[in-house]
């Protein structure tokens, strides 16, 4: 998989896309990762990507002949079509669902907004499917960009050792995961289950299966399903 970041701030992905599983993913050749200085395709001498919304307002806007020139440049920048992706708190929200479907995909291109978000004419002109990771908004879309990327590479077969992690993660079953014990046994006074240690897999499943039940009742009764 290739994924291009587009930001005016791309210094920001480098330490966290080098680190941990993201690393590993590239090291093994499963995920390749471009940043882009949107700045590289302003259109005046100072780099200036960002003017005055029209109609009066606080704060700036991005320009949209940056944005469209730099996503037509990058798209010219590899044979394989890329799904456009931006960020914004007003898209659609991000879950797991999306997450598993955007890991088959080949590339994904993710835009970065900052400021008071973009001039409505980079919608209409790349049609990009807007992402939303929460309600909420931060200073950029940089943040959620990496998050995206996180949670759809983890997903690429071969990132992960174990196949069965994944299948027993949080939301992929529309529950919880189950909660989780090592050692010591006991530990200041508090024993992990007894039924863990019993060697009784089917009982185990059992075991955990009502757990993650009872935890999505009590935590997420939005997400839960009988």
């Amino acid at each position: 998989m290739r994924i291009d970041l587009l930001s005016i701030f791309p210094k920001m992905f480098a330490p966290i896309l080098n680190e941990s599983i993201l690393g590993i993913a590239q090291k093994k050749e499963l995920v390749e990762f471009f940043s882009h200085d949107i700045r590289d395709w302003s259109d005046n001498k100072h780099n200036k990507i960002d003017d005055k919304p029209f109609g009066g307002g606080p704060g700036m806007v991005m320009k949209a002949g940056p944005i469209v020139t730099a996503v037509e440049a990058v798209e010219k920048m590899d044979d394989i079509p890329s799904r456009l992706l931006v960020m914004s708190p007003q898209g659609k929200r991000f879950d797991q669902k999306m997450a598993r479907e955007l890991s088959t995909e080949k590339r994904i291109c993710i835009i970065c907004g900052r400021y008071e978000g973009f001039d409505e004419r980079i919608f209409e002109v790349l049609e990009p499917e807007e992402v939303s990771i929460g309600d909420y908004v931060l200073t950029g879309g940089e943040l959620a960009a990496l998050t995206i990327a996180d949670a759809v590479v983890r997903l690429i077969p071969g990132v992960l050792g174990s196949g069965d992690s994944l299948e027993s993660e949080s939301f992929d079953n529309g529950l919880l995961d189950f909660p989780q014990y090592t050692q010591p046994f006991e530990w200041r006074g508090i024993k992990a289950p007894e039924i863990l240690r019993s060697g009784n897999h089917a009982l185990i499943e059992k075991w955990r299966r009502e757990k993650a039940i009872e935890k999505t009742k009590a935590r997420r009764p939005d997400i839960f399903k009988d």
